[in-house]
């Protein structure tokens, strides 16, 4: 806006995201089509309000995005909402092998899910850390954009423009 002689407050941009955030995840998703059966799962840490909180992220074998999850907490009840989230969010397309890292939250979520039946019973879970490698550093990619946004303010807020972050990383993705 700057570039092309328009003064644009940094808090309207602020604002811009909260409100056309999750409409742009909404009508990209539809573009994104066909994920791999093999999924990449882990954590990391954002500060919001000045405390630790955990975000769940997916991504297939080729690096496309699946899904993402703010939790206040690191244990097998965020891991299986997050990962209810993403086959939810990927039902056409679900998985045939999740890697994860040695958390030891992912195996009961799992078992959990396939004993509901909204995880194939044939799905392979794999606990091998060095298979998530691709995620781990799309984390650092993450982590740079939200550095200078000097932290968030509350859960909603975080949520809503790290989901922007994720759109427009995937726009430049293709």
């Amino acid at each position: 806006m700057a570039e092309r002689g328009i003064p644009v407050d940094h808090t309207t941009l602020y604002r811009w995201v909260q409100r056309y955030a999750p409409e742009l995840e909404k009508r990209i998703c539809w573009y994104q089509g066909y994920t791999s059966a093999s999924w990449r799962v882990d954590e990391t840490y954002v500060k919001v309000k000045g405390k630790w909180k955990y975000l769940y992220r997916a991504i297939d074998k080729h690096g496309r995005l699946i899904d993402f999850f703010l939790s206040d907490r690191r244990n097998a009840k965020a891991a299986k909402r997050f990962l209810g989230k993403a086959l939810r969010t990927r039902k056409d397309w679900p998985p045939l092998k999740i890697n994860t890292d040695k958390n030891d939250a992912y195996p009961p979520a799992i078992r959990e899910l396939k004993q509901q039946g909204k995880l194939a019973p044939d799905v392979e879970h794999r606990q091998v850390k060095y298979l998530n490698n691709r995620l781990e550093a799309d984390h650092g990619g993450l982590k740079r954009l939200i550095k200078p946004t000097r932290g968030f303010q509350s859960m909603k807020t975080a949520y809503a423009t790290i989901k922007e972050f994720e759109v427009m990383r995937m726009l430049r993705k293709r």
